[in-house]
């Protein structure tokens, strides 16, 4: 889409029976200056997008979500309300362009109570006090969700401020 083109954010990769769409979703930035674009336009049309793909075979969506969607996704919910990543309107966002449009989130289906976090900043060395937050997904079309054997976090693959997140899905 030419309003998104210039971030350069999504790969989309077409398999025989689902399609492959790997993200990188902007960031609100400090100030929340970018909150607006990030919840009023690309979440939008990412979802609408998605949709779109839908129609034809299922969707996977992966990458750094950029939102720690429920308060057990963060290490320090009531500190972080206007942190970008946590904001009310992210995290509504969140829910009414992808949960709420049919995409399941493996992980908390898989884990619905279990803490696990994706990414810890490097300025406050939170992955050493595991003071993290769940950023990277994997959702799903609902209609391969139960094909879904596991979805998980590999918190000690060290290399980035992130780490790497991993699904098994038997289609």
């Amino acid at each position: 889409m030419p309003d998104h083109d210039s971030e350069g954010r999504l790969v989309t990769a077409e398999f025989d029976s689902f399609f492959l769409l790997c993200a990188y979703v902007p960031n609100s930035g400090d100030g929340l200056r970018r909150l607006s674009y990030r919840t009023t336009q690309w979440d939008l049309s990412l979802s609408e997008y998605m949709k779109e793909l839908e129609k034809s075979k299922p969707v996977i969506l992966t990458g750094d979500l950029n939102c720690a969607h429920e308060e057990i996704d963060i290490y320090n919910p009531a500190g972080n309300r206007r942190s970008a990543g946590f904001t009310d309107e992210e995290r509504r966002s969140f829910a009414t362009n992808f949960l709420s449009r049919g995409f399941a989130d493996t992980f908390r289906r898989q884990h619905p109570d279990v803490v696990g976090y994706t990414y810890w900043g490097f300025r406050h060395g939170g992955r050493k006090t595991n003071k993290g937050w769940r950023l990277d997904y994997f959702l799903v079309s609902e209609s391969i969700a139960d094909n879904v054997h596991d979805s998980y976090i590999l918190p000690d693959v060290a290399g980035s401020d992130h780490c790497p997140i991993g699904l098994i899905l038997k289609l």
